[in-house]
């Protein structure tokens, strides 16, 4: 492996001595990152509270440019700008002034383990001592119904009230996934979210699933972060997705039948929300998917 130290650069006004941090929260962009949380939590964290970059990330040595092309603005007769992707550690004060890091940016293509590596260096550089991640997953459920989520942590202890919703699966890996292990692996407690999005929302914003993460992430940490924002955010795109659902006779059908089978879990746990259903009750992604399908074919044919 190539030195890991090659992958960044601090910034040089940053003195890692003097700017310690106990918490590190991970918001990247992923291959499954549904209803955009982690960048959602990433920008709202950004906009309310004070911070500074302390590290950044070569992306060139990461990134596949082709495969994902970063946009650029086209006027009249030249090119007028670039949204040139970065990959950030930046230094943030909660409410309270607690400093924390954050480490944000679209998930590396390459060089996993040696971005990993990295990573865990500055960890240990800044004396994290809980490393706590956040993303979106899409789910059979619906958007009118409390948005559960799925713990999972290097020690089952830093989840004492988790109820799983899975069992042992298979799943695509994930950058986020592997820094998670292997920092668990190396000693230093991990804790990671993983939010169940609606299905048929997980393409857009949602934001309602990013306020059920960064509560968590709170929870988690015991940092003061601000929500009171977001929760206005989310309520306005809650509003925006039932007008827009409530035009299509359709899709109201599968949300209100999706409703059906939550309200029926639920009441057969005898709980508040859908955290801890039986494997086998739950629908799989290609069965809401499919449902979605034969809408979509439908109504292209009426329009057609």
């Amino acid at each position: 492996m190539q030195d890991p130290t090659g992958l960044y650069r601090f910034e040089t006004d940053c003195d890692p001595t003097h700017m310690r941090a106990s918490s590190l929260v991970v918001a990247m962009g992923a291959f499954i990152d549904a209803g955009h949380t982690g960048k959602l939590i990433s920008d709202h964290l950004l906009g309310a509270l004070d911070h500074s970059v302390v590290a950044s990330f070569d992306v060139d040595q990461m990134l596949d440019y082709r495969g994902r092309r970063p946009l650029m603005t086209f006027d009249r007769d030249r090119y007028t700008t670039y949204d040139d992707p970065a990959i950030v550690l930046y230094r943030v004060l909660d409410v309270d002034g607690t400093p924390f890091l954050l480490l944000t940016g679209p998930e590396p293509d390459y060089q996993w383990e040696r971005m990993t590596e990295a990573v865990r260096g500055l960890v240990r550089t800044f004396g994290v001592s809980l490393t706590v991640s956040v993303h979106g997953i899409p789910m059979g459920v619906p958007h009118t119904r409390p948005i559960g989520l799925t713990a999972h942590a290097s020690d089952a202890a830093l989840i004492p009230d988790n109820n799983p919703v899975f069992g042992e699966v298979q799943v695509p890996a994930s950058f986020a996934s592997l820094l998670e292990l292997r920092l668990g692996e190396s000693g230093y407690d991990t804790i990671g979210f993983s939010v169940h999005v609606p299905h048929y929302l997980a393409q857009t914003d949602f934001a309602d699933a990013a306020l059920t993460g960064l509560r968590a992430v709170s929870g988690a940490t015991g940092l003061a972060l601000p929500t009171a924002e977001l929760a206005a955010v989310a309520g306005a795109n809650r509003e925006a997705i039932d007008s827009e659902i409530g035009g299509s006779e359709e899709v109201l059908q599968v949300v209100r039948a999706l409703e059906g089978q939550y309200d029926q879990w639920t009441r057969g746990l005898d709980r508040p929300t859908l955290l801890a259903p039986s494997i086998g009750e739950l629908p799989t992604a290609d069965e809401i998917g499919a449902e979605f399908e034969q809408f979509l074919r439908t109504h292209s044919d009426g329009e057609g």
